[in-house]
C-alpha cells in the first residue's frame, strides 16, 4: 500500500471507491435504457387501457355499491333486530323470576315473614319504591287481604333489583285478583291527580291482566300506553297459580320512546327503518304518509295481507328470519329492502333503501373517476416530456454523489478498524474489558467484531446477572404456586360446622396435597332440602395439571348433581364431559353418593375409587366392598351403576383417597386399610372432626419423617336422623 496525502493507495479505502465508480457506471447505463423502453410502452398501453378500465372500473362499481349496500343492511337489520329482541327476551326472563319467586311464595307463605306495603308517597318521586294501588272499593283492612299484601310485599326487593337492571324498564309488578297492585317504579308522583288525590286504578281492567289470565302463560302485549304516565311501551305478564286456582298476575313492562325515536330519525340519505308487529301493523316508522305509515286501532293496515305482493311477502318471510336483499316497489317506488324478525315478539324489523339514492353514489363515482382520467392524461404527457430532461439532470447529479460517497463510505470503513486496534493494545490486567463505543456502530461487519470483543470480555457480568434473574424467577413461581395452593383450598368447602341449621347430620372433610397444589378434592352441598350430595375424587398425576384438571371435574360433577340427577347419571354426564376434550389423556376416580335426610337412604356409585368405611350406630368401622366402575375421562362410552346403603341413626360413613392407604413410610411399607380401620376404631362413636384427626395422627406416626408422596384426602359424615338434635 503508498500512501498520497490522506488517501491509502491499494487499501480497503481505494478498493471500495473502484468499486462504487465501476457501479455507477453500469447503473447508468441500464437505467437509461430501461428508462426509454418503459417510457415508450407506458404511453402506448396508457391510451390501449383507458376505454379497458373505464368499462371494468364500472362494472365493478355497481358490483361493490351492490355488495355494500347488501352487506351493510343485512348488518345493520341483524344488529339492531338482535338488540331489540334481546331487550324483549330479558323482559320475559325478568317476569318469569317474578312468577318463579311469586309461585315460592304461595306454595309455602308460612314460610315467609309478612311485610310492610305502603301507599305511594309524592315526596319519594324519583326513588325507586314499592308502591301499593287498590282498586276503587277495596278493603285494605281486610284481614285475608291484609296477610296477602304482607306476603307478596316479600317481592320488594327483587322487584328494585330487576327494574333496576335495564334503563328501558318503567316498572316491575304483581297484582291479585282482589284488585291490589303492588308496583315498583321511580314515578311516585304519577300515581296521583292534579288535584292531589289519588289516581284511580284497577289491574283487573288492564290488557296484560286480561291476557295473561286468559292465556294461563307468558303473554306480550302490543304497544300501549302507560296508564300513569303516557309514555308508549310494552308489557309482558303471566299469571301464577296454586292449586288451579289464580293467586296473581306478575308483569314488567318497557318503555319504548327510545326505540320510537330511533325509527323516526333513521331515515338518512333515502334509506329508513320500520318495525311490524306480529299482526302486520306498522307500529313505528318515519313516514306520515304512503303504505309503511302508522296508523292506529281499526285503521292499521295488515301488511301481510297487502295487495303488494312483493311487500306483503317481505313481511312475512322477516317474521320467520332474515330475508336477504331484494328489490321491491313502495309506493310505486323501487326500493332495496331486508327484513329479519325480532323473535321474542313475533316482530319483524325491515330495512328500507330507496333504489335511486343507492345508485347515487356510483354515478357520482362514474364522473368522477371520467374526470380524473382525462386529467391525468393531459398531465402524464405534459410530465414525460419533463421527466426526458429531469432524468438526465438526476443522472449526472447522482453519479457525482455517489462517487463522493464512495471516498467518505472507504474512509469511515477504515477509521473504526484502527480505533479498535488501538482499543485492543490498551487492554492491561487493570482492565480487561472491552466495551463498545459509537465509532465502531457501523452496522456491518466492523459492528460484529467489535461485539464479539466486548461480549468475551463481558461473559462474567452476564453470567452474574443472570443467576440474579433465575433465582428473582423462582422466587416469582414460588409466589404464583403459594397463590395457586390458597385459590385450591377456598374451592373446597372449608367453614365448619359446614351446615350449622340442619341437626339431620354432621360432616366434616380435609385434603393435604402432597404438592403446592394437588389432585385430590372433596365436595358435598345440599341438592335440596332433603337430600346431601357427597363427592370424594383423586385425579391422576400431581402438581399444577391435577390441579386445573381437578377443578374443572369438580365444577362439572356440582353442575351435573344440581340438575337433579342419579348418582350414577351424574357420574355418566361428568365423563362425556371430560372425554370430550380431553387431550391430556388424564382420569380421576370418584365416589359420589346423594343421603337422602328424611329415610337415611343413601344412593352412591363408584368410578374406580376406594372402598368407603361404614360403621353403624353401636358398631366398629368396615370396608364396604361395592362394585367399581371405570374411572372417569377414561373411557367415553363407560356407564355407572348405583348402589343403595341404609343408614340408621347414629351410623358413620368414612370415603377418601388412596394417599392414606398407600402411605409410605421410611422403610417403603404402606399404611395400608387395616392400619386406617384400627384408627377409625379407636373411637368409632366419635364426631367426624376426631375420626379423621385420629386417622391422621395414625398416618403421621407411621410415615414420621419421610416425604409425603400423594395427597391425603378424607370425608367423614355422621348421620343422627331426621329431626335429630346435636348432643
Amino acid at each position: 500500500m503508498k500512501k498520497f496525502k490522506n488517501l491509502v493507495i491499494g487499501g480497503i479505502q481505494t478498493k471500495v471507491f473502484n468499486l462504487i465508480l465501476i457501479t455507477v457506471i453500469l447503473l447508468t447505463a441500464a437505467f437509461s435504457i430501461v428508462s426509454i423502453h418503459h417510457g415508450n410502452m407506458l404511453s402506448r398501453l396508457s391510451a390501449q387501457s383507458s376505454a379497458q378500465q373505464q368499462a371494468a372500473t364500472d362494472e365493478i362499481i355497481e358490483q361493490v355499491m351492490q355488495s355494500v349496500l347488501d352487506t351493510s343492511m343485512t348488518q345493520s337489520v341483524q344488529l339492531e333486530s338482535y338488540i331489540a329482541d334481546e331487550l324483549f327476551h330479558s323482559l320475559g326472563i325478568r317476569v318469569q323470576m317474578l312468577g318463579e319467586y311469586a309461585g315460592k311464595l304461595f306454595k309455602e307463605p308460612e314460610m315467609y315473614a309478612r311485610m310492610a306495603v305502603r301507599a305511594p308517597d309524592p315526596a319519594q318521586n324519583g326513588l325507586v319504591t314499592a308502591q301499593l294501588i287498590l282498586a276503587d272499593g277495596v278493603n285494605a283492612e281486610d284481614e285475608a287481604l291484609s296477610d296477602r299484601l304482607g306476603l307478596i310485599a316479600n317481592m320488594s326487593d327483587m322487584m328494585v333489583s330487576l327494574f333496576g337492571a335495564s334503563d328501558q324498564t318503567n316498572s316491575c309488578f304483581i297484582a291479585l285478583p282482589d284488585g291490589a297492585f303492588l308496583v315498583v317504579d321511580d314515578r311516585s308522583a304519577a300515581k296521583f291527580e292534579p288535584d292531589g288525590s289519588a289516581a284511580s286504578y284497577d289491574p283487573r281492567t288492564r290488557p296484560w291482566y286480561l291476557q295473561a289470565v286468559k292465556k294461563g302463560g307468558l303473554i306480550f302485549t302490543d304497544v300501549e300506553t302507560d296508564a300513569f304516565t303516557g309514555d308508549i311501551g310494552i308489557v309482558s305478564a303471566m299469571p301464577v297459580y296454586k292449586g288451579g286456582e289464580l293467586m296473581a298476575v306478575v308483569g314488567s313492562d318497557l318503555f319504548l320512546t327510545s326505540m320510537q325515536n330511533a325509527i323516526q330519525n333513521s331515515e338518512n340519505y333515502g334509506s329508513f327503518l320500520c318495525v311490524v308487529n306480529n299482526y302486520g301493523h306498522v307500529v313505528f316508522s318515519p313516514k306520515s304518509e304512503g303504505s309503511l305509515r302508522v296508523e292506529q286501532g281499526k285503521n292499521a293496515q295488515d301488511l301481510c295481507a297487502s295487495e303488494n305482493g312483493e311487500l306483503a311477502r317481505l313481511v312475512s318471510d322477516a317474521a320467520k328470519g332474515l330475508t336477504g336483499l331484494r328489490l321491491i316497489s313502495i309506493d310505486g317506488a323501487p326500493h332495496y329492502a331486508i327484513g329479519a324478525p325480532i323473535g321474542t315478539l313475533g316482530w319483524s324489523l325491515i330495512s328500507l333503501c330507496d333504489a335511486e339514492s343507492a345508485a347515487q353514489p356510483s354515478v357520482m363515482l362514474h364522473e368522477s373517476y371520467q374526470t380524473i382520467q382525462n386529467e391525468v392524461a393531459q398531465e402524464y404527457q405534459q410530465h414525460t416530456a419533463h421527466s426526458k430532461n429531469t432524468v438526465i439532470v438526476l443522472l449526472v447529479t447522482a453519479a457525482l454523489l455517489m462517487l463522493a460517497g464512495a471516498l467518505i463510505l472507504g474512509k469511515r470503513i477504515v477509521k473504526p478498524l484502527n480505533t479498535i486496534t488501538r482499543r485492543i493494545a490498551e487492554l492491561s490486567e487493570g482492565n480487561l474489558e472491552f466495551k463498545m463505543e459509537d465509532a465502531y456502530r457501523t452496522g456491518d461487519e466492523v459492528e460484529e467484531l467489535a461485539e464479539c470483543f466486548a461480549s468475551l470480555s463481558h461473559k462474567t457480568v452476564q453470567y452474574v446477572e443472570k443467576v440474579k434473574t433465575v433465582t428473582a424467577e423462582k422466587e416469582r413461581i414460588g409466589a404464583e404456586l403459594s397463590l395457586a395452593t390458597d385459590i385450591q383450598a377456598a374451592m373446597l368447602p372449608h367453614i365448619f360446622p359446614a351446615f350449622p341449621d340442619r341437626a339431620e347430620f354432621d360432616i366434616f372433610a380435609s385434603m393435604d396435597p402432597a404438592k403446592e397444589v394437588g389432585g385430590d378434592f372433596y365436595d358435598y352441598f345440599l341438592v335440596d332440602d332433603d337430600h346431601l350430595c357427597m363427592v370424594i375424587a383423586d385425579v391422576s398425576g400431581k402438581g399444577v395439571p391435577a390441579a386445573l384438571f381437578m377443578m374443572a371435574s369438580k365444577i362439572i360433577l356440582q353442575s351435573c348433581a344440581m340438575l337433579g340427577s342419579s348418582a350414577a347419571q351424574i357420574l355418566t354426564k361428568t365423563n362425556e364431559a371430560l372425554c370430550s376434550n380431553n387431550e391430556a389423556q388424564m382420569f380421576v376416580t370418584v365416589w359420589l353418593g346423594i343421603l337422602e335426610l328424611s329415610t337415611g337412604k343413601l344412593k352412591c356409585a363408584n368410578a374406580g375409587h376406594e372402598y368407603p368405611a361404614i360403621a353403624h350406630a353401636g358398631g366398629s368401622f368396615e370396608l364396604f366392598h361395592d362394585r367399581h366402575g371405570f374411572v372417569i375421562g377414561g373411557l367415553e362410552e363407560a356407564r355407572y351403576r348405583e348402589y343403595e346403603l341404609q343408614l340408621e341413626p347414629g351410623s358413620r360413613l368414612f370415603v377418601y383417597t388412596d394417599g392414606v392407604p398407600e402411605a409410605t413410610s421410611a422403610e417403603k411399607e404402606l399404611f395400608g386399610t387395616e392400619r386406617m380401620l384400627k384408627a377409625l376404631n379407636q373411637n368409632p362413636a366419635a364426631s367426624p372432626q376426631t375420626l379423621l384427626a385420629n386417622v391422621r395422627k395414625a398416618v403421621d406416626g407411621f410415615v414420621k419423617d419421610a416425604e409425603q408422596f400423594d395427597d391425603l384426602t378424607m370425608l367423614c359424615l355422621e348421620y343422627r336422623g331426621p329431626g335429630k338434635k346435636d348432643a
